[in-house]
């Protein structure tokens, strides 16, 4: 859990803009982690999820986008929580096979971590996602059916469930460089889509996960950044993995719950700052730590946004050090 002692920080990567550091699979953790020795770190689920691998930590809070834009904008407090009972949705589309095959995932998951994993709902009819790259170069999409998805979250609800991993089916992605540690995640936009669109209904933690048919395991050397993708045929693992101590939501303001004004800086890669989390933050006296070394394929930079407390920064080894010397004295 969180230690009281330490300040609270947000480490963040956007999902599918193609960012150098963290835009493939988990290859922002040690990154990340490094924070964590110091401070007590806010996370959404694209800087630890690294398929069957997780990043996560104990000081770290695993905190979906949308819920952390509402958090930021004030609106939205987080309630540290511990072994979160978590249900699990499958898309419909999803063949008996790739389910079972993610169903002794969850049993795995369950012998090994002891996670409450409560059980899981077939949607009533198939999800249909789509994902493609948008005009300006980052990946997105959408699902041509939503409700069926809420339907059958609320029934894991109502069974106790106080946070959501969520399989949809995906059609296998086209020949790209991903592989090779460039470009963008083509299906990772949209995963983001469903993860924020989810929470927002449902008010619980919700983070998604792809599954394909075609669940062999090739034997082409991958990127070390991508490696984690090409070793297994369900990604399902970081997801429970993260959502196992994820912080819930209240509306309220309560002593133990932690606040908008508990964060005192988010780092974010250099030039993807387009984002509502970077212009709240600075109206609500949070610092910003823009990261030089981390670029995406947007050019929303401190000088095209004309916000001069931006804070830019070379390389996250400086940033980890300029936080430690200047909140780590206040403690």
């Amino acid at each position: 859990m969180l230690n009281c002692k330490k300040p609270l920080i947000a480490f963040i990567v956007p999902t599918g803009i193609g960012a150098s550091i963290g835009g493939y699979a988990g290859d922002s953790s040690l990154y990340a982690q490094k924070f964590a020795k110091d401070f007590n770190v806010i996370v959404n689920p694209n800087v630890v999820n690294a398929a069957c691998f997780s990043g996560i930590k104990e000081n770290m809070l695993y905190v979906e986008g949308w819920s952390f834009n509402e958090f930021v904008k004030g609106k939205l407090n987080l309630i540290p929580s511990k072994n979160n009972k978590i249900g699990v949705i499958f898309d419909k589309g999803i063949s008996e096979k790739v389910r079972n095959i993610h169903i002794n995932t969850i049993n795995a998951v369950k012998t090994i971590y002891g996670t409450d994993i409560i059980g899981y709902e077939i949607t009533k009819e198939e999800c249909g996602v789509e994902f493609y790259t948008s005009s300006s170069g980052i990946s997105t999409g959408r699902v041509k059916n939503n409700k069926t998805l809420i339907q059958a979250g609320k029934k894991l609800i109502k069974q106790g469930a106080q946070a959501l991993a969520v399989v949809c089916k995906f059609e296998e992605p086209p020949e790209d460089n991903y592989k090779d540690g460039e470009g963008v995640d083509i299906v990772g936009g949209v995963e983001a889509v469903i993860s924020h669109y989810l929470t927002r209904e449902l008010n619980i933690p919700c983070v998604h996960a792809p599954a394909f048919e075609d669940v062999t395991i090739k034997g082409d050397i991958v990127n070390a950044k991508a490696a984690a993708e090409y070793i297994t045929p369900t990604f399902l693992p970081c997801l429970l993995l993260g959502l196992t101590n994820a912080p819930l939501f209240s509306y309220k303001k309560v002593e133990q719950y932690i606040t908008k004004d508990d964060l005192k800086a988010i780092i974010i890669p250099y030039n993807s700052l387009g984002s509502s989390i970077v212009s709240d933050a600075i109206k609500n006296h949070i610092k910003v730590f823009a990261i030089k070394e981390n670029k995406s394929i947007l050019k929303i930079t401190k000088n095209i946004l004309k916000l001069n407390d931006i804070i830019e920064v070379e390389t996250y080894n400086q940033c980890y050090e300029i936080l430690k010397d200047t909140l780590n004295e206040k403690v």
